[in-house]
């Protein structure tokens, strides 16, 4: 999964891959991975929630809007309606602390400034 995530992206060089303190993602091989492409490895301190708010909050909302009172008559359906949910999360579900638009305007507008 970590090597097609990272075919995805053209330049991993800034990339900052979060997770929690998971024995898997604390591997030499695995973080390995991430450094020799130029990526980044962010962990959660013991006892820090802080350090990994942001994707706590996404898994937050995706559990509330996409997963909670769901029922998948297969594996194929879930990941059928996950990348969809995932599209328009990033696509077309504004956020007020983006100032109104979706993430990926935010950060196209962000970059065009730049």
């Amino acid at each position: 999964m970590l090597d097609g995530a990272l075919e995805q992206v053209e330049d991993p060089k800034g990339l900052v891959l979060h997770s929690d303190q998971g024995r898997q993602y604390q591997m030499s091989a695995y973080r390995n991975r991430l450094t020799a492409r130029g990526a980044e490895v962010s962990m959660s301190r013991s006892g820090n929630c802080l350090d990994n708010a942001v994707t706590e909050s996404f898994f937050g909302v995706l559990k509330n809007e996409f997963f909670h009172g769901q029922r998948f008559g297969s594996v194929d359906t879930f990941i059928e309606g996950l990348k969809d949910y995932i599209h328009y999360y990033n696509h077309e579900r504004i956020k007020v602390n983006l100032d109104g638009l979706s993430p990926v305007e935010y950060r196209t507008r962000t970059l065009s400034i730049t």
